[in-house]
């Protein structure tokens, strides 16, 4: 704490990322990246983006990279906004749509980073407590006096995903306020609210490069929804951060929403792991939450979460442990997809213990 803090940052409760830990090497099933490699044509586009050209600043509008999700999602341009991360993304659209007025909705579990966007923004959370099985119930969302309303679809750190017919409740349900779908896991098995954008122009629909496109590394999300909804993006963004994503990354992002076979084939690869992984938990003794995303969330009647995180952390495995105060969380893991390697290997160390 210091002197020079103003009140806001003294109260701030920062977000904690997964652990880097730089002690040694790690299998890393932590942090839900992808096992691999990002697609070979968005290597080579990166490769050939460093050049004399970086001296020039990039396309403040990402037009080419615009150009490429709308093709993909039969949009238009003015539907696409790209940011520097899904989590760039997030924090304007709660600054842009949430900020200064009612409540807004969204799960109890779910991804930590909104409370933290809500206290930076001054925005009262409304917390809708998942149901025993850890589902978002629809009908919770009905008759909300709210400033908007937040769906991570499929959710984290749960790994459970909605049907698009009941997402389309929770838009029908609240007309007026915007909705937003959080999709970072999407193409691990859920359906996209995207095709629904020309119908609801409340909605807005988030996606990351971070995990399905295995392109953590250059930072790169993206929004979908009406344009006007866009639009205010567009506002916030030149008013914070003219140039959100550089040269490189909009090259690299580009070549990889054009190179759908990649895309699929290392989703296919990660949902097989998934499925054997969550077999192999079972018959350890896990429940294992059903899961349409790169990770499982378990829990084990018998053992202590924290103590399988720390002895797996001592044979160089990391797994993600929310901490024993979490409420109803607090004896489940959160395990990354990693290659089968990878996974053979943790279940070999859950053997042992």
């Amino acid at each position: 704490m210091s002197r020079f803090w103003t009140k806001k940052i003294t109260e701030l409760d920062p977000y904690v990322p997964g652990e880097q830990p730089q002690d040694k090497q790690y299998i890393k099933l932590n942090t839900n990246e992808s096992p691999y490699s990002p697609s070979p044509k968005s290597l080579a586009a990166m490769t050939a983006a460093v050049s004399e050209s970086l001296r020039l600043y990039p396309d403040p509008n990402g037009m080419t990279l615009k150009k490429a999700l709308a093709k993909q999602y039969q949009l238009d341009t003015q539907q696409v906004f790209v940011g520097n991360g899904s989590d760039e993304v997030l924090a304007l659209a709660f600054m842009g749509y949430f900020a200064g007025g009612k409540p807004l909705a969204f799960a109890d579990i779910t991804y930590s980073f909104y409370k933290v966007y809500a206290n930076l923004y001054d925005i009262q959370p409304q917390l809708i407590p998942l149901t025993e099985g850890f589902d978002i119930d629809p009908s919770d969302y009905q008759n909300l006096d709210v400033s908007g309303v937040v769906v991570t679809n499929p959710n984290a750190p749960t790994g459970k995903a909605l049907p698009l017919s009941d997402i389309e409740r929770v838009l029908q349900a609240n007309p007026d306020v915007v909705v937003l779908v959080d999709e970072a896991y999407v193409d691990f098995g859920a359906e996209s609210a995207a095709s629904l954008v020309n119908q609801y122009p409340n909605l807005l629909v988030v996606q990351t490069f971070s995990k399905s496109r295995a392109l953590a590394g250059i930072r790169v999300g993206y929004a979908l929804g009406h344009p006007d909804l866009i639009e205010g993006l567009e506002r916030l963004k030149n008013s914070f951060n003219s140039y959100p994503i550089d040269r490189i990354a909009l090259a690299g992002a580009t070549a990889a929403v054009e190179d759908a076979e990649y895309l699929k084939e290392i989703c296919d690869k990660t949902i097989a792991t998934r499925e054997w992984t969550h077999i192999q938990l079972t018959d350890l003794g896990f429940k294992v939450l059903p899961s349409a995303t790169n990770f499982v969330f378990v829990t084990h009647p018998e053992k202590d979460a924290e103590s399988v995180y720390l002895t797996l952390k001592e044979q160089g495995i990391l797994v993600r442990f929310f901490g024993r105060n979490k409420a109803r969380i607090g004896n489940y893991l959160r395990i990354t997809i990693g290659t089968d390697d990878e996974m053979r290997a943790l279940i070999d160390a859950l053997k042992a213990l």
